[in-house]
């Protein structure tokens, strides 16, 4: 999620910044999923993600850490908590058969990027579901979908790595000449190693993992991240192109020139490839198609268990990894000149129950009514999932959002405040990544104003 950010945010618009005032002592009170939820009587939900590998060093061997955690979230007034549970490893923290569990993850300590082991054998996951019902929060299992490995300086990990007969698996990205051409993500510096999320074999494998996943009694519900291709030089294997000359009805003349420029990596090419618009729709298909085959998965085992979605709200741009998260009634063509007409038939909204929106803006570009401001993500999320998705939440990457160091510690403070009334109010709910943020700054009480703030008095 976060490389997400850094990637987008160097390219955003500067946002004007609004004063607001945020503050009330009010008791969070007990809060049920609404029958609508953009009724601004009702009370929303409040969503705090735990990522594992930042948060490992706490957690991994230790249930006292996650219970004094999770009760600080409380009483900060968020309502509901994304676990981590299958990071960039592609390994897994829930009980499966079908997948290693997490040996260790690389963690930034005070001594610098380290690895950090895991010795306990109690179910992480498992942990949370059972503190989360002490304290009345409700727990969803989050899954990074497609990365099948990780290589960074403390070693390497995961299914691609460990597995020579899964190499197949491995996304095939079209670089430059210079930087080896059509080649294997495997044979690149590239940390997080994903799958090609075309092949069939690895949606099977993944969708058993969910259905492992949605069997834990407890868990109310479950976010697919990173459910999507890894950015615009993937997948140029032999496989998708096929299943792209399928689809389209022809062959492609001239690989992958006739599709996206050699090293092309972000924008629309100056000079758009005569396959370009349909690989950008294909490439939607394939995701959307994915999704209803993972919702199937889950409702299996567990009809009531609310499935969904984290994407980035950056929504103009996100096609080059091929997802189209609205709904498949926004007419996306009408406003966004590289869409066809069928692009907006394999908008996924109506497939989710639950949706978090990264709202990824500056700590000085928290109102607005354009993207890359976090009111502006939140609200113009709402009108391009049109309702089909009945919980749409956003909000802000507080630990990641000022990567140039322009912003005093009070100004930052000062933002997570009013995030939650720009985001609560503009959507269905508040969502904040990460945790880790929140208790290496000790910023708690922050949120908890602007928390406070948009609740009903008792």
């Amino acid at each position: 999620m976060t490389s997400n950010f850094l990637k987008f945010a160097i390219a955003a618009l500067s946002a004007a910044c609004f004063a607001v005032s945020c503050g009330s002592d009010s008791k969070v009170p007990e809060w049920e999923w609404p029958d609508k939820p953009t009724d601004p009587t009702a009370e929303k939900p409040r969503f705090i993600w735990v990522d594992a590998a930042a948060n490992f060093p706490d957690f991994a061997d230790s249930k006292e850490n996650i219970a004094r955690d999770l009760a600080l979230a409380k009483n900060a007034g968020f309502t509901d908590i994304v676990v981590d549970v299958r990071p960039t490893t592609g390994d897994v923290l829930f009980h499966t058969d079908h997948c290693q569990q997490v040996e260790w993850l690389g963690a930034w300590l005070p001594e610098g990027y380290q690895k950090v082991t895991r010795t306990a054998m109690w179910d992480y996951l498992q942990a949370f579901i059972d503190e989360g019902r002490k304290l009345d929060l409700r727990i969803h299992a989050a899954i990074n979908t497609f990365p099948g490995g990780n290589h960074t300086s403390i070693g390497d990990a995961g299914l691609l790595f460990r597995d020579p007969s899964k190499r197949d698996w491995a996304t095939v990205l079209n670089l430059k000449p210079e930087d080896g051409g059509i080649v294997s993500i495997m044979s690149t510096s590239q940390s997080a190693k994903f799958f090609n999320p075309v092949r069939d074999d690895v949606q099977e494998y993944i969708c058993s993992l969910l259905e492992d996943l949605a069997a834990y009694e407890g868990l109310a519900g479950i976010f697919l991240d990173r459910g999507r291709f890894d950015g615009f030089t993937s997948d140029f294997s032999d496989y998708t192109r096929e299943k792209f000359e399928a689809y389209i009805g022809q062959k492609v003349q001239r690989f992958p020139s006739d599709i996206l420029p050699a090293g092309h990596t972000t924008g629309i090419p100056a000079q758009q490839p005569v396959h370009f618009r349909k690989w950008l729709e294909f490439r939607a298909k394939v995701i959307h198609d994915f999704m209803e085959k993972a919702r199937a998965a889950v409702k299996k085992v567990n009809p009531d268990l609310k499935f969904g979605v984290y994407v980035g709200g950056w929504y103009s741009s996100y096609y080059d990894v091929g997802v189209n998260w609205a709904s498949p009634r926004y007419n996306v063509a009408a406003n966004f000149a590289w869409a066809t007409t069928q692009y907006q038939q394999y908008g996924y909204a109506d497939l989710m129950d639950q949706m978090l929106i990264g709202a990824y803006a500056k700590p000085n570009a928290v109102y607005g009514t354009n993207e890359w401001t976090m009111q502006g993500f939140c609200s113009l999320a709402k009108q391009r999932t049109m309702g089909d998705c009945p919980m749409v939440a956003g909000g802000p990457d507080v630990g990641n959002w000022d990567y140039e160091d322009k912003f005093t510690q009070e100004e930052e403070n000062r933002a997570i405040t009013q995030s939650v009334a720009a985001c609560y109010r503009a959507c269905d709910g508040y969502f904040l990544f990460d945790m880790i943020h929140l208790k290496k700054a000790n910023q708690w009480q922050y949120v908890k104003a602007g928390i406070d703030g948009v609740l009903p008095k008792k």
